[in-house]
C-alpha cells in the first residue's frame, strides 16, 4: 500500500473509532496511567497487522487489541520481584502449569470449538465471533454487519444452541443433551 493510500485508509477506517476507543479503555482500564499510549500502541499493531493481510472487522480488531495492551500492563504490574520477597523458603508455591494430557485434551477441546463454529451457517458464525472472540456488544455487532440487535441476540442463540448440539453429538460432557432439544 503507498503512504497515501495508507493514510486515507486510516484516516476513513481506523480514525473515526478513536473516540470510542479512548472511552473504552477510560471505562474498563481507569487505572491505566496513559490511555495515550494504548491507543497508539493498537494502531501501531493494526497497521503491522493491516500490512500483512486485510483486516476484516478493523474496529473489532482495534478494541481487542487494545484490550490486550491494557491487560499485559495489568499484568505486569502485579509481577513481584525477587528483591520484595525476604523469606523464598517461606512461600508456598504450587507449580499449576498444565500437564502434558491437559495440554493435550485442551488443545483437542479447541479444535473441537473450533471444528464447531465452523459448521455454522456464515451469518451465526460471524455473528458468534464477534461477539466471543472479539468481544463486541450486540449494538456493534448490529451496526458491523448492518443487522438488528435482535437478529444478534437470535443468532447468538442458535449458535449457541448449535455448537452445544455439535459437542453433544461428540459425546462431550457438559454440553446440551438430545433428549432435551426442543
Amino acid at each position: 500500500m503507498s503512504s497515501l493510500k495508507n493514510a486515507r485508509w486510516f484516516e476513513e477506517e481506523v480514525q473515526p473509532h478513536e473516540t470510542s476507543l479512548r472511552s473504552y479503555l477510560r471505562h474498563h482500564f481507569p487505572t491505566l496511567p496513559d490511555i495515550d499510549d494504548y491507543v497508539q500502541e493498537s494502531y501501531a499493531r493494526l497497521i503491522r497487522a493491516q500490512q500483512v493481510g486485510k483486516i476484516s472487522y478493523i474496529k473489532a480488531f482495534l478494541f481487542t487489541t487494545a484490550r490486550n495492551a491494557a491487560l499485559d500492563f495489568i499484568r505486569r504490574r502485579k509481577v513481584v520481584t525477587i528483591d520484595q520477597v525476604d523469606d523464598l523458603e517461606g512461600l508456598h508455591i504450587m507449580d499449576d502449569t498444565p500437564n502434558v494430557a491437559e495440554m493435550v485434551s485442551k488443545q483437542q477441546e479447541l479444535e473441537l470449538l473450533a471444528d464447531a463454529v465452523k459448521s455454522l451457517p456464515h451469518r451465526c458464525r460471524q455473528v458468534l465471533t464477534l461477539r466471543l472472540l472479539y468481544g463486541l456488544s450486540h449494538k456493534e455487532i448490529a451496526a458491523d454487519l448492518g443487522i438488528s440487535p435482535h437478529t444478534v441476540k437470535a443468532q447468538l442463540a442458535k449458535g449457541m444452541r448449535r455448537c452445544a448440539d455439535y459437542f453433544s453429538e461428540r459425546g462431550m460432557t457438559g454440553a446440551r443433551s438430545q433428549e432435551t432439544r426442543p
